[in-house]
């Protein structure tokens, strides 16, 4: 039985337990605060970017932020490991609701959080000298929930084959950091050997980093967006309703 209300207590049991980790709220807040301000400043006197009129610290915030729903998106999956093993899941598997909800339920959750996180991070646009508008906003808001749920889905997908917390930890970062690298958030993907081109082309992340670039970066030069909009909602979009099917369907046949 699909249900509204266990969506709901699951997705309010996540924001509660986020909120009671203090050390995870300051890490979260902390990470891309040093990769914009720390890093992005170091290669802003490093790099010449004045050709494009984009500053290296104008340029990453795109990725800084892609960056945030990666991390944010992936390692709120790792509550289904959690509750695997400790039993949590056992609990809610055998629950008179159906398994669709509970991926639903974590699918939210995980989703949720890394809007909350991304479109707070837009915070530091003005100081960047980037201007984002009302409708800017609320198009960055739109595409940061596309992304979120594309990634929160593969890392759910892959979260439900694992069956121990160390195991999530070492699979997730080999994971993670060739998807951060990929996606054009450092340097621009046109700039890459044609071999791991490939590697980025099916990296969903690229094609977030790269709508990101549409709304934050508008102009033409070789730091902004390389691809069609309609590209990189259409790519996303699909990855999205691919590994919701898959997640579904693995927790449908889970014992």
């Amino acid at each position: 039985m699909f249900s509204y209300k266990a969506i709901y207590v699951i997705t309010l049991r996540e924001f509660k337990r986020f909120f009671r980790q203090r050390g995870r709220l300051i890490v979260t807040a902390a990470r891309p605060l040093i990769w914009l301000f720390i890093v992005g400043s170091g290669f802003t006197r490093l790099i010449d970017t004045n050709e494009d009129g984009v500053q290296y610290i104008q340029f990453i915030l795109p990725g800084i932020v892609g960056m945030t729903i990666l991390f944010s998106s992936i390692f709120s999956t790792i509550s289904v490991v959690w509750d695997r093993e400790f039993g949590f899941l056992r609990e809610m598997l055998v629950a008179p609701v159906s398994r669709v909800t509970i991926v639903f339920g974590k699918l939210l959750s995980g989703t949720a959080l890394s809007v909350f996180q991304g479109a707070a991070l837009l915070i530091v646009a003005p100081f960047l000298s980037l201007h984002i508008g009302f409708f800017d906003f609320i198009a960055m808001v739109f595409l940061i929930f596309l992304v979120a749920l594309a990634i929160t889905a593969m890392g759910l997908f892959v979260a439900s084959f694992l069956t121990s917390l160390e195991g999530f930890n070492v699979i997730m970062n080999f994971i993670v950091l060739p998807m951060f690298f990929l996606s054009g958030a450092l340097y621009p993907v046109g700039s890459l050997p044609s071999y791991i081109k490939i590697f980025a082309y099916i990296n969903p992340l690229c094609y977030g980093v790269d709508s990101f670039k549409h709304i934050l970066l508008p102009g033409h030069g070789a730091l902004v967006a390389e691809f069609p909009m309609a590209l990189d909602i259409a790519y996303i979009a699909a990855f999205a309703i691919l590994f919701t099917f898959l997640s579904a369907l693995v927790f449908e046949r889970r014992k």
